[in-house]
């Protein structure tokens, strides 16, 4: 069964690009360009989500802290991206699992969704 990724960020071609790479390596993709949608989620939760912190109207560090302080979503990794590489620290204490600067490689990105995939869920 495939792993699920959603991704969050307002940028199109960014989404574009990670969706197609994921698919690629067979990863179930859905995406939304609004960071609020991922706190919509009620069920089937993502193996992973990628979220910028940057987007438009909201602080992808503020979705990250929201859900990690629910006990139906602590559980899901996130992956959190950036286009600022100065702000790691912050996205990591917001609960992030890990964090990859914008732009970047793309057999990184998928090194890294592997690994948080693959992570024992503790729910």
């Amino acid at each position: 069964m495939a792993k699920r990724i959603l991704i969050a960020d307002d940028d199109p071609g960014i989404v574009d690009a990670v969706e197609m790479i994921l698919e690629f390596y067979g990863y179930e993709v859905s995406s939304t360009y609004n960071g609020i949608d991922v706190l919509a989620i009620q069920d089937d939760y993502p193996d992973v989500l990628v979220l910028d912190i940057w987007m438009s109207g909201c602080d992808g560090r503020d979705i990250c802290k929201e859900l990690k302080s629910k006990a139906d979503t602590r559980h899901i990794p996130v992956l959190m991206v950036s286009a600022s590489k100065d702000i790691k620290e912050s996205a990591l204490e917001a609960g992030a699992n890990d964090f990859l600067a914008k732009p970047f490689d793309m057999e990184e990105l998928v090194s890294k969704i592997e690994m948080l995939s693959n992570q024992p869920s503790f729910v």
